[in-house]
């Protein structure tokens, strides 16, 4: 089948597994009362609202906050997984689709629409649990990335991997979109400094 009238690139089978590596990793996890979890969320953002009053602000606290659990969360994904080292980015976009988002948020994703260098893609989230139960006020509309705290998150986790990532909100079911559609855009594999004392 098409989405966006994008026809699915053939995956290898190793590729594949990663739904199932997902469902086990999601079965594995210790489970938090996910209405409580979503509202708490919700009563955050509220909060930054009210506090910071710009919403360019607030979206850039939302990703920086999930840029800074990102950093930490990578250590329990790996240790939790079952994923072994990824052999390039189109690999690791599977695994942060149906591995990571599924761990974590109990959803997978879709990974479509490459660039001609493999560098670039856009994860599709069929639904958003941190958008259950919002509805935006139209001052809001197209202007606040609800659940920017995601696309902090991935580029917390790559950036712990030594990739260096642009990752933001496309579309977002909360202003009227049909999918949430991130975009992640691989910017830099960086290398680690050793010293030789």
């Amino acid at each position: 089948s098409a989405l966006f009238g994008i026809p699915k690139m053939s995956r290898p089978a190793a590729i594949d597994k990663y739904g199932k590596l997902g469902d086990m990793a999601f079965n594995r996890m210790e489970k938090v009362n996910a209405d409580l979890f979503v509202l708490t969320y919700g009563s955050l953002v509220t909060q930054l609202l009210r506090d910071i009053e710009d919403v360019d602000a607030v979206n850039a606290q939302l990703e920086k906050m999930g840029y800074n659990i990102g950093l930490r969360l990578i250590d329990e994904f790996l240790s939790k997984s079952g994923i072994n080292a990824c052999q390039d980015f189109r690999d690791t976009c599977e695994v942060i689709a149906k591995v990571g988002l599924r761990m974590f948020l109990g959803v997978s994703g879709e990974v479509v629409m490459w660039n001609k260098e493999m560098t670039a893609c856009s994860l599709v989230l069929p639904e958003n649990p941190l958008a259950e139960y919002v509805e935006l006020p139209a001052n809001l509309t197209n202007r606040l990335w609800y659940s920017n705290l995601i696309c902090g998150v991935i580029r917390g986790c790559l950036e712990q991997l030594q990739l260096r990532v642009e990752c933001r909100f496309e579309k977002d079911a909360l202003n009227g979109d049909e999918h949430t559609l991130i975009r992640l855009e691989l910017k830099e594999v960086l290398h680690e400094e050793y010293d030789d004392d």
